[in-house]
């Protein structure tokens, strides 16, 4: 019989769990949902089927008594697959990298172009180049591809390696050839044979004991013996009025031999000074020392471009006691070298103190000495001075340079006023 009057009953084989559930995960029935129970479920026979409300006929869903596996079992397996999932692409991409590190070993001698660039040699021409002392590997590299001694840096540095000579070079003047095979120039520069050299660069206008300090850097000698010598200037055969070599130590850019010891330096850079004096007419001792003096506080006081009027302000200041300034320098660099300081801004109480022989605001005249060591250009201004009517200068801008002249105080104290300007917009600079 069949009909919606007869009643709602599950088929007599069916009968519905009480902890039926679902997975909202699977969309499957979990625990056990339907289960068979045997013959005698009180249901009877031939009644309409249904399930959950819905009609089935005689092949109703059957459901074994095994249970379906549960939420947390089928977390556990999707790691497990990802773990393994995981492992698998590692061990294929270590194998990838393998097979592609032997391709690359194999292609490379073939190819060439993993190989630093190198010329053939054995190279033209000639070319002096010089490796400081403390030049790193690298940096000789560099600068011989600079001068086109090799083709790159990298192969200098592999043929430096193959040779062991990494830490074998030595700081020395050498001629070499232009594209050169890079195993060529290492040679060379390994060589015992070749001329070794100190190198020592010394600005212009350095302080006797700035220069002695770059000296004993670059050639390994002790400062003490630099200092020693500079102590006696008979010894070079300079002036009676010279109380060391303070303005003798000509600067610029020196290769000395590695045999020269402290005396022969120092006599090698006193004599360049003397030769530097001597073209700019300047033959006379005691005139050369009062040159130095001058052309030391010119570097001081202005830039090249204004070396010659400055030279001439000054023999104005010095010559004229009856001038603008009474006979006296009044220069803030003389103050601060007989202060052992270097600064722009001297104080009033400073430019007061007689005792310090470099005062030229107390005393009149030129200072005790120079009070660096001149380059060329301020030698010649000191010797040639040029002829104005200039009293005073200042330099209204330390950045450019620009210096600005005058005949009275009056007309110095407004171009000073500009110079606070510029220091009050650039502080840092006026220290």
């Amino acid at each position: 019989m069949s009909g919606r009057n007869s009643g709602s009953h599950h088929p007599s084989h069916l009968v519905e769990n009480p902890e039926l559930h679902w997975s909202e995960e699977h969309d499957l029935p979990v625990e056990g949902a339907w289960r068979d129970p045997g013959p005698a479920t009180g249901h009877a026979a031939g009644q309409d089927d249904h399930w959950d409300g819905q009609h089935y006929g005689e092949e109703a869903p059957y459901f074994d008594g095994a249970p379906l596996p549960s939420r947390r079992s089928t977390r556990v397996s999707k790691r497990i697959r990802r773990r393994r999932r995981t492992v698998v692409f590692f061990i294929v991409l270590a194998l990838f990298a393998v097979v592609v590190f032997f391709v690359v070993q194999t292609v490379k001698p073939l190819l060439g172009g993993f190989q630093a660039a190198d010329y053939p040699g054995p190279g033209t021409g000639s070319v002096q180049v010089v490796v400081p002392e403390g030049s790193s590997a690298r940096s000789v590299a560099a600068e011989l591809r600079t001068e086109d001694v090799v083709a790159s840096e990298q192969s200098f540095l592999d043929a430096l390696g193959v040779a062991n000579g990494t830490g074998s070079l030595q700081p020395g003047s050498f001629k070499m050839r232009k594209q050169m095979k890079a195993s060529d120039a290492v040679a060379v520069l390994l060589s015992k044979d070749a001329a070794k050299v100190h190198y020592a660069a010394v600005a212009q206008n350095l302080r006797m004991g700035e220069t002695l300090a770059v000296l004993a850097k670059s050639t390994g000698i002790p400062l003490a013996e630099f200092d020693q010598l500079a102590k006696d200037p008979k010894a070079f055969g300079l002036p009676a009025k010279a109380k060391n070599l303070e303005g003798y130590l000509s600067p610029g850019e020196y290769r000395f031999a590695v045999e020269l010891g402290a005396k022969a330096i120092l006599t090698q850079m006193v004599d360049a000074t003397k030769a530097n004096l001597a073209k700019a007419g300047v033959t006379d001792p005691a005139e050369q020392y009062r040159d130095l003096t001058i052309a030391s506080i010119i570097e001081f006081e202005g830039n090249e471009a204004n070396y010659g009027k400055i030279s001439g302000a000054i023999e104005n200041r010095i010559n004229n006691p009856n001038g603008e300034t009474g006979g006296r320098l009044e220069s803030d660099a003389t103050v601060a070298y007989g202060l052992g300081i270097k600064t722009y801004n001297i104080t009033d109480a400073q430019k007061a103190d007689k005792k310090n022989p470099y005062n030229t605001f107390a005393n009149p005249g030129l200072p005790a000495g120079p009070i660096g060591s001149p380059a060329v250009a301020s030698i010649e201004a000191a010797a040639h001075p040029e002829s104005n009517p200039y009293y005073f200068w200042v330099t209204v801008n330390l950045k450019t340079g620009e210096t600005l002249y005058a005949t009275t105080y009056a007309e110095h104290l407004k171009n000073v006023a500009k110079y606070t300007a510029w220091c009050q917009a650039n502080a840092s600079e006026c220290k």
